[in-house]
């Protein structure tokens, strides 16, 4: 097993990511097992006929993986991608190069302090909140309330924490042992590995229950697998 760098090493997160940007998409079916079902799984948590022109914002948007999946879905969809490494951007712009003028527009900011726009119909996340230290998260699910219109869904498809010790070490190995057996490239794995030391997992149960705090009502994991889960809560309706 490669070994992890030093805490000391880890750069900041935008250059971090900008990094990978060029294999980041490259390597997502070896780093995560459940793919497709991971994936998969948030297009049905929006619960809107398809053919709905829906406003959405995808937080920590990368590559455009995540909005791609809820862009196939719903046709009449218009995006946001906001995400804090320029580089990850470029790869979601040349993605959506070929969707007409308007449909996806990008922006530089961090999850922190980027101002979220009103009006929301979905906001969506993947595998980028887990980035952020414990208040920041919570503060963050109160603000993507706000952003919500009434009745728009939150969804989060995330790396969680186990529920103890044990069971995080278990699920750790069992990951390692089947990104191994993908034929995951020791480079690969070495980059991976290094981009985990910016995590600052959190239980689902507590995530759970920080949305609830939230304000956020219809609050359910949809689908969980090891230490990849996916989430989801509405703001009340009017």
């Amino acid at each position: 097993m490669p070994s992890a760098p030093s805490s000391a090493s880890i750069p900041d997160a935008g250059t971090l990511f900008d990094r990978t940007a060029a294999i980041y998409d490259r390597t997502r079916r070896q780093l995560i097992p459940c793919f497709d079902a991971f994936y998969g799984a948030v297009p049905a948590l929006v619960e809107r006929a398809a053919d709905a022109e829906l406003a959405v914002l995808d937080l920590g948007a990368g590559t455009g993986l995540l909005a791609q999946q809820i862009a196939h879905a719903f046709p009449r969809a218009r995006f946001l991608l906001v995400d804090v490494a320029e580089q990850m951007l470029e790869v979601a712009r040349q993605r959506f190069a070929s969707e007409p003028e308007g449909r996806f527009r990008f922006a530089i900011g961090d999850l922190v302090s980027f101002p979220l726009p009103p009006r929301q119909d979905v906001v969506i996340s993947g595998l980028a909140i887990h980035h952020l230290d414990h208040p920041a998260k919570r503060d963050l699910f109160a603000r993507v309330r706000d952003a919500l219109v009434p009745g728009g869904v939150f969804i989060n498809a995330e790396q969680v924490l186990a529920p103890t010790p044990d069971e995080e070490h278990a699920n750790h190995e069992r990951w390692h042992a089947e990104v191994q057996a993908a034929g995951i490239a020791s480079s690969d794995l070495t980059a991976a590995l290094e981009r985990m030391q910016a995590d600052r997992l959190a239980t689902l149960d507590e995530q759970l229950a920080w949305l609830r705090e939230a304000g956020f009502v219809d609050v359910r994991c949809a689908f969980e697998s090891g230490r990849f889960a996916v989430y989801a809560g509405r703001r009340r309706s009017a």
